[in-house]
């Protein structure tokens, strides 16, 4: 059975041993940086894929840099420990890992942040699909408008920044549908609450500009890079106008939790044929084989872990 384990102040420990106190700054003022991580289990090989970890955790050091999080870890540290805990735990199933350096220091009533020390924690859950559907999913338009770079930093995973996208969330799942589009200041598709979109008309693929106060996301450079290397396509980084959605022939999300998500519907009206569109069911095949280690031509995306059963 596998163990339920933490990084936590330098080491190992038991999750439950893995608590913070009430007074953390973090908990008061969101003043943390956190990535998600999959990693994905092959039974074949009694191997553990860790998809793109390098790339996240040089991400996690960018923000990092944003919010002055002194931690005392390069990337291949942070991959050691990522390892080390995955073997430690003995788990043998799809994962989601979580990391995150945080202003640990128990001080509620300062707002400096070269002030305000800081720490790195680490956990792996069992995780599977993050949006339960099979098919293409029904998105809304949030009223919700995504923030600008001026208010929070998008371009990075800052703790305190996420509850903008879990209003936008909520809000779509209260009306009836699966997920939220989020519009920026200028009312230009920025993306969705916890992916990247991209939409497929007149034969190219189209995507909003990181510009557009998107995450640089990971997830994101994968579908480009598949769209262009396996389907030929070409991909236009653009400003994407919310009605443009309602004419694609296609639209699909892409982010590490949702992996290559098709969109059916936006705002209640079908997009192309309202189900799983050509060019996004090959995207989403060929990416599904990526990251359980199973195409020899991106391997170098995956990083393998043996793991014996705890």
């Amino acid at each position: 059975m596998a163990k339920s384990l933490a990084f936590f102040q330098g080491k190992i420990v038991p999750i439950e041993q893995a608590k913070v106190s009430v007074m953390t700054h973090a908990l008061h003022y969101g003043t943390g940086v956190f990535e998600g991580i999959r990693g994905n289990w092959n039974a074949g090989r009694d191997t553990m894929y860790v998809f793109r970890m390098r790339e996240h955790y040089d991400r996690l050091l960018q923000g990092c840099r944003m919010l002055m999080l002194d931690i005392p870890y390069s990337v291949d540290d942070l991959c050691t420990i990522t390892e080390d805990l995955i073997k430690a735990s003995g788990i043998q199933q799809d994962v989601y890992i979580r990391p995150l350096a945080y202003k640990s220091e128990e001080l509620v009533a300062n707002l400096k942040l070269h002030e305000v020390a800081s720490d790195f924690t680490l956990i792996i859950v069992p995780f599977g699909d993050y949006i339960e559907s099979d098919g293409a999913i029904s998105c809304c338009t949030s009223s919700w408008r995504r923030m600008d770079d001026t208010i929070i930093p998008p371009r990075v995973k800052i703790s305190g920044h996420y509850v903008n996208s879990i209003l936008a969330k909520t809000e779509a799942v209260l009306a009836g549908f699966d997920e939220a589009i989020m519009l920026n200041q200028d009312g230009g598709v920025s993306e969705g609450t916890g992916e990247n979109l991209f939409m497929v008309s007149g034969g190219k693929l189209h995507t909003p500009l990181v510009a557009e106060n998107n995450l640089v996301g990971i997830t994101r450079d994968c579908a480009w890079t598949l769209a262009t290397k396996e389907l030929g396509m070409e991909v236009v980084e653009r400003t994407i106008r919310r009605s443009e959605l309602y004419l694609a022939d296609e639209v699909f999300l892409t982010g590490t939790a949702a992996h290559i998500t098709p969109v059916g519907s936006v705002d209640s009206r079908p997009v192309g044929e309202g189900g799983v569109g050509p060019v996004t069911a090959k995207l989403r095949a060929i990416y599904a084989q990526a990251v359980r280690g199973n195409h020899d031509d991106y391997m170098h995306w995956c990083h393998p872990v043996s793991v014996e059963p705890a």
